[in-house]
């Protein structure tokens, strides 16, 4: 298994490309943003958010399925997306199509709002036309 830090450092070490560079701190900031909606979704879970009467314990099953499941993932993918590594962008596309299926298909889940499925799929256009720019920007 390879050290991910070693990626970063040899990444860092080559002159990078203003597309790449883009590409970095886009993925960074989807980090920041990944790791503060795993935070909520942990903090609806343990009852932060609702006080002293927790309505996790009294929700329906799909969507305490649904928030444990985002709770997980987007974490996950936040220390992927921080480190720069392949499987982050896998785990956080997954993420994000999830949120967006969700969304659309289960709209009993989490309220069907439009808002969040235009948003996590302009969040994936960027990433990709960042990711493809990226990639012809090396040289072969």
């Amino acid at each position: 298994m390879t050290d991910p830090m070693q990626g970063l450092e040899q990444a860092a070490a080559r002159p990078d490309t203003d597309w790449t560079w883009w590409l970095i701190a886009y993925v960074r900031t989807l980090a920041v943003v990944s790791m503060i909606k795993g935070l909520f979704h942990w903090a609806v879970i343990c009852g932060l958010m609702d006080g002293a009467e927790s309505t996790f314990d009294m929700a329906p099953v799909a969507w305490k399925s649904a928030t444990i499941f985002f709770a997980v993932i987007d974490l996950v993918a936040a220390v992927g997306l921080w480190l720069a590594a392949a499987w982050g962008g896998v785990v956080w596309l997954t993420a994000a199509i999830s949120m967006a299926a969700v969304e659309i298909f289960f709209p009993q889940v989490f309220g069907g709002n439009l808002a969040v499925v235009v948003l996590e799929m302009a969040a994936v256009g960027v990433y990709l036309w960042l990711a493809l720019m990226a990639g012809g920007d090396r040289p072969e």
